[in-house]
């Protein structure tokens, strides 16, 4: 089994609300220098099975159709090792 994560951010141009909530409250909790937050989701599927080209686009058009609004995010697929994939 293998670990295969989606990583959903809003494209650069579209407006962060929630990041910039973050970006504004962070000096008031002591952490300065904190130039730019950008709030995005993580998605973690355990793949049974090898993870290989066919497996990956399959995982890719589940992420571009379900798991990211590509109107106005981005998203990345990557492989987790089989050791990270344990914990």
């Amino acid at each position: 089994m293998a670990r295969v994560v989606v990583d959903v951010m809003l494209k650069p141009e579209i407006l962060d609300p929630q990041g910039q909530a973050v970006q504004r409250a962070l000096p008031r909790l002591g952490f300065d220098g904190i130039s730019d937050v950008r709030q995005g989701k993580r998605f973690e599927l355990e793949v049974d099975g090898p993870v290989d080209e066919a497996a990956l686009a399959r995982i890719h058009d589940l992420a571009e159709s379900f798991l990211a609004n590509t109107v106005i995010e981005d998203f990345t697929v990557t492989v987790e090792k089989a050791a990270e994939a344990a914990k």
